[in-house]
């Protein structure tokens, strides 16, 4: 669903991303793990075309983000780090705006909103202004957002900053699900070491460069610590 093969970005004279490469099957969900300032989110400002890479290359579901950009993204759905919704607007005119911009046929789009909030429990919202939610209902509504079109990839740009504890769970929750149900991939950018425990798959990714790829334990193991947490500390130290 996604490959990454050599990426290299620079900010002038800084390089953010080095010689960057893996790839993510379908049903794999992924955690980018990596301190404030690692590179994740250059990293997914690359995954959704915001910048190109001065060098390597990006695919999506076999697609080029280089030459093939809109044909990648059709099967791209994110939830970006800051709050993404019009506040202004009510649940239900938000999630129907981006499912029109996808091409969704209002039936089809309603059908998916009733069972996206139904999921998540947000069916009681649907007429409310955004601005009304709670952090976590907010966060929600943007999964369902994000989920409409039916995405192979979903990116999620370190979506819990600011969520209680139960919010975190249930959108954990629900995006395993959606990789059992549908063999979606997801690639959640964390610096939470705790939140790795929903994930098959590690990344630790540190000034540029994946110092560790695989399970926790995996990683645990290569990085020489007793805990994630502490080979983590240690690693990126």
């Amino acid at each position: 669903m996604l490959k990454l093969d050599r990426i290299t970005k620079r900010y002038g004279e800084r390089v953010a991303l080095s010689d960057l490469s893996f790839a993510l099957p379908a049903g794999c969900f992924a955690m980018l793990l990596g301190p404030n300032g690692a590179g994740k989110s250059t990293l997914f400002q690359l995954l959704t075309g915001l910048l190109a890479p001065d060098a390597g290359e990006l695919r999506v579901a076999g697609h080029s983000l280089r030459d093939a950009l809109p044909r990648a993204l059709r099967h791209v759905g994110v939830v970006f780090q800051q709050l993404s919704l019009d506040l202004d607007l009510s649940v239900l005119r938000n999630l129907r705006l981006h499912a029109d911009l996808h091409g969704l046929p209002r039936a089809v789009a309603d059908a998916r909103i009733g069972e996206g909030c139904a999921l998540l429990d947000l069916a009681d919202t649907l007429a409310r202004p955004a601005r009304e939610l709670s952090g976590g209902e907010r966060r929600k509504v943007e999964l369902v957002r994000a989920l409409l079109h039916r995405p192979q990839l979903l990116l999620m740009d370190e979506p819990t900053v600011g969520l209680d504890p139960k919010s975190r769970r249930d959108l954990l929750a629900a995006l395993r699900d959606d990789v059992r149900r549908r063999g979606s991939s997801v690639l959640w950018a964390t610096h939470l070491v705790e939140e790795t425990a929903f994930a098959d798959r590690v990344l630790l990714l540190h000034r540029g460069r994946l110092l560790a790829d695989g399970t926790p334990a995996d990683v645990t193991h290569t990085l020489g610590g007793d805990t994630l947490e502490a080979a983590f500390l240690e690693a990126t130290a």
